[in-house]
């Protein structure tokens, strides 16, 4: 199984819960419709991973998000996480009316930073997404179309959260490929100062 790390400790979440589609922004610019009820969608534990490099197929595209960490059926953690997505493929299989998982679900397709306990205000949460120096990514709670808790409450509808599962709680605007040697700087932020950065060299 593949584990996070959780204040200095390994552990090994059993899936990651993810939304689609959750800042307008985001969606627009993509030219999709805002939705009228939630996309929740699963990446398997086999996706986790702590690097960061690009897979040998199709055209990945890199989505930063706030990632949650669940301990006894609440909030117990949070840290960065980048949702990689092959997007000409997602287009193909959308296109077809088909499930997204070739796109979403692959082999290192969701990469996280460490993860530190939290037990504050969710709505005072934001991240910053820089690649080569320049700010790619920045949203918050605020600008969600569906908050954390109601997120997490919908999923919970539908899937049981071990102790240690991850939610993704979607993207801003600002999403793109990248290449090899680029260098990503994801940074959580809470009441606008850093509490988890990560760097990553594209491998």
């Amino acid at each position: 199984m593949n584990s996070i790390i959780l204040d200095s400790q390994k552990v090994e979440p059993s899936k990651v819960v993810c939304i689609a589609r959750n800042y307008v922004a985001h969606i627009e610019e993509l030219k999709n419709e805002v939705p009228d009820e939630m996309s929740i969608f699963i990446k398997p534990n086999s996706s986790i991973t702590d690097e960061l490099s690009i897979p040998p197929f199709g055209e990945c595209h890199y989505e930063g998000e706030i990632t949650f960490l669940i301990k006894n059926n609440k909030f117990a953690g949070v840290g960065f996480g980048l949702d990689l997505t092959l997007r000409d493929i997602q287009s193909k299989l959308k296109s077809k009316g088909l499930p997204w998982e070739k796109a979403k679900a692959f082999d290192r397709a969701a990469v996280f930073s460490k993860f530190i306990p939290f037990e504050g205000d969710v709505n005072k949460l934001g991240i910053e997404l820089y690649i080569n120096g320049e700010l790619k990514q920045k949203g918050d709670v605020n600008l969600m179309i569906y908050k954390p808790q109601e997120i997490f409450e919908e999923a919970k509808k539908y899937f049981t959260f071990f102790d240690y599962d991850l939610l993704m709680s979607g993207t801003p605007k600002g999403v793109g490929t990248y290449k090899k040697g680029d260098i990503f700087s994801g940074k959580v932020l809470y009441d606008n100062d850093i509490i988890v950065e990560k760097d990553w060299i594209v491998r």
